[in-house]
């Protein structure tokens, strides 16, 4: 299937590695119209997970990342395994302790680091998500799946000075223009997620394009620091800074939707 000269010049300009996709949002056969060799299939809930038709064809054309939450029935290691045990053999794993929305209040109650500890050794290649378990994820060794921070850099080389030698990938949402009206319509509400940005904020401040005086101030500032956002050439720029950090693999999530990257 072809690309786009569009997405040719966007994405690969932009140096990302690999795109990560919402099956919840888009169809994430999309994937395959993407100039990216590394595809990540987000989770969502068993009601959004695709099935492995479509997971085998796109692990046929891509090299295919699955997340996987392991306190989730029919992906725990340690109980019902029966989703991961189905997945096509060229999907590998990025192995989660899995979004409190996504899991019943049983799944939410199940240990995380035994679980982690047993599905790393037994998943091939297997990348590990830090998000809320950090020491946990570092002391399995596996690849580690961070969001980007504006930290994150900083973050990285210390580790890399303290010795650590396994891989880094980082997941930020990505919105290839300048026009700050769309980044933060795009991206403002996710950022001011993140407690500082949260406490930053005005009360009852709008989050998109509308917002003005400090909000605006304010969100301008998070959404550089937790997604990549700019003309090709910012974004370019700080995946840079990233990789002189020590960061292996850059993870971009099309926050405008999948059709933003191939337009």
């Amino acid at each position: 299937m072809l690309t786009s000269d569009a997405a040719e010049r966007g994405l690969r300009a932009a140096d990302l590695d690999a795109v990560a996709l919402k099956p919840a949002e888009c169809d994430v056969s999309k994937a395959l119209e993407l100039p990216v060799e590394t595809v990540v299939v987000d989770y969502e809930g068993h009601e959004h997970f695709p099935d492995n038709d479509l997971l085998a064809l796109l692990g046929a054309e891509k090299t295919l990342r699955v997340t996987t939450p392991v306190r989730a029935d029919g992906f725990d290691p340690l109980g019902d395994d029966s989703v991961v045990r189905a997945l096509p053999d060229d999907a590998k794993r990025v192995l989660v302790a899995g979004h409190g929305a996504y899991l019943s209040p049983e799944e939410g109650e199940r240990a995380v680091a035994p679980r982690f500890g047993e599905a790393v050794e037994t998943a091939d290649d297997a990348w590990v998500g830090t998000e809320g378990i950090e020491r946990i994820a570092l002391a399995t060794g596996a690849t580690q799946f961070e969001l980007l921070s504006g930290t994150t850099a900083r973050d990285v080389r210390a580790m890399r000075a303290a010795g650590f030698e396994g891989e880094v990938a980082v997941y930020a949402p990505t919105v290839l223009t300048d026009d700050e009206d769309t980044v933060l319509d795009s991206v403002g509400a996710y950022a001011a997620r993140r407690r500082p940005v949260r406490e930053a904020l005005p009360d009852d401040a709008p989050t998109d394009g509308t917002a003005t005086g400090r909000a605006r101030e304010v969100l301008s500032r998070a959404v550089r620091d937790y997604a990549l956002v700019g003309d090709v050439g910012s974004v370019q720029e700080h995946v840079a800074t990233l990789r002189e950090a020590g960061v292996d693999t850059v993870v971009g999530y099309p926050a405008r939707g999948v059709e933003a990257f191939l337009d």
